[in-house]
């Protein structure tokens, strides 16, 4: 029994510990930028809602021609991703969950949005580029959709603009020729606005739909996308779509009462026709015994 005492003292102990630990650093609060690598003290991804991307801004596509951000807006939301082309890993994991989400969608590049992958290494070159699209060519099996796929490389000055706007922090280790970068995607409306945001190298294909009917304002989806984002709110915090619960009660109280005024609406109209037979009946019998 003393034993028994004597590790519940231990417990609680320790219990009493974490909690005195856990009141000194708030839960909101991440690590201190003294503890964190030198590397990683600048990196980040913090995209500002509706913040506008500069258009004019001048790239290199895959093919090595000139272009602007903006031969990419206009008519369809645009996918865009920060990567390096030269990324041992983190850069092809992005690469791969965009692609891979975007085959779960009946949509299509070229058609119903545009893909815009931009290098933030301006070393990168167009040929880097083009084998990248290649690849993603390859594993999204549609090549009919090769018109809506781009990637981009360019100098400085642009790299800085673009991910200026965007709030996306890198930084470069000359030890290792290696960029410290956040991963994620972006959404961005026809005119250029950053519309939607996800975190990661993972995306689920409800949230990509669902963004991707947002940041058009409804010109692309089905009936039952667009009901699902009423159903559904964008949390920035999160960078996911949530179920609104308010909303869907509301939704509910008026498939209600649609449901009973339809009901009201078929019983009076079942009411009208019996009426109808009733009174057209004894009007027949009666012309059938003056006839005899």
């Amino acid at each position: 029994m003393n034993r028994v005492h004597q590790i519940v003292g231990v417990a609680a102990l320790l219990l009493a510990a974490c909690a005195l630990h856990a009141q000194t650093i708030p839960g909101n609060v991440g690590p201190a930028a003294a503890a964190m690598p030198p590397a990683l003290q600048n990196v980040g991804f913090e995209p500002p809602l509706n913040g506008p991307m500069p258009l004019d801004l001048a790239f290199r596509d895959e093919t090595g021609r000139s272009v602007q951000l903006r031969e990419y807006f206009g008519h369809n939301p645009v996918v865009l991703a920060f990567v390096y082309y030269n990324c041992p890993m983190l850069c092809d994991q992005v690469e791969q969950g965009v692609v891979g989400v975007l085959r779960m969608l009946s949509f299509n590049p070229g058609r119903d949005y545009e893909v815009v992958f931009v290098s933030f290494d301006s070393r990168e070159t167009p040929e880097m580029a083009a084998e990248k699209k290649k690849k993603a060519l390859a594993h999204f099996r549609r090549p009919e959709t090769d018109s809506g796929w781009h990637f981009l490389t360019g100098s400085k000055e642009s790299i800085e603009a673009a991910t200026k706007a965007a709030n996306f922090r890198f930084s470069f280790d000359a030890k290792s020729n290696l960029f410290a970068h956040a991963s994620g995607v972006l959404l961005l409306t026809p005119d250029g606005h950053i519309s939607r945001y996800f975190y990661g190298v993972e995306y689920p294909g409800r949230d990509m739909r669902l963004g991707l009917v947002d940041a058009s304002a409804g010109k692309i989806g089905t009936p039952i996308d667009h009901v699902l984002l009423f159903c559904y709110h964008y949390d920035p915090t999160a960078a996911t779509y949530s179920a609104s619960i308010l909303k869907m009660v509301r939704l509910g109280g008026v498939l209600t009462i649609l449901c009973i005024i339809g009901g009201i609406l078929i019983s009076r109209r079942r009411e009208a026709l019996a009426a109808a037979r009733n009174l057209r009946q004894p009007l027949s019998s009666g012309l059938e015994r003056g006839a005899h």
